[in-house]
């Protein structure tokens, strides 16, 4: 688990994907594949029949059955690993979309910041580090954040569990 060792900073938080919906349909697509696939090789490698109207060579269904695995699995620990990280310290505004992305803002680069609701699937299209006609968003989880005007870029919406506390803290800087 990325923790960012910063003593100067005045706000930390850390969010993760955790909705129970992700979860639900990575399980379902996981599951789905691998009874399609044990019943491929079943019929294919044990009953010795083609599987399907147009059955692959052997080696290719189970290079299929493996990468099919390998990329569930993959994504599934891409969402468990993905965190958004906000920090503030005196330097300005730290926000790392762990294991991808990180941006810094400097408070002299932000005209305004307050604390709101949103609609992440209708003004963002959904969650993670998304872009729209309202700005820019890096959000995992829930509807509320801070909407950060900047003077030489977009809008920014940072989601958080705690954004009452961020604004105040950016506010005292602004």
């Amino acid at each position: 688990m990325p923790q960012i060792h910063n003593p100067t900073a005045e706000f930390y938080e850390e969010q993760q994907f955790r909705q129970p919906w992700v979860w639900l349909l990575l399980l379902i697509i996981t599951v789905g594949l691998a009874i399609m696939f044990v019943q491929g090789i079943y019929i294919q490698l044990y009953l010795g029949q083609p599987w399907g109207d147009r059955p692959m060579s052997d080696i290719a269904l189970l290079t299929s059955a493996t990468l099919s695995f390998l990329i569930t699995a993959g994504i599934a620990l891409l969402f468990y690993k993905l965190r958004l990280i906000t920090i503030i310290d005196p330097e300005g505004i730290h926000i790392q979309f762990f294991p991808f992305r990180r941006r810094n803002i400097s408070f002299e680069s932000i005209t305004s910041c307050k604390a709101r609701t949103y609609r992440p699937i209708r003004e963002y299209g959904g969650w993670g580090i998304r872009f729209s006609r309202k700005g820019r968003a890096y959000n995992v989880s829930g509807n509320r954040g801070v909407q950060l005007e900047l003077t030489e870029s977009m809008p920014l919406l940072i989601g958080s569990q705690k954004s009452e506390q961020l604004a105040i803290v950016i506010n005292k800087h602004l």
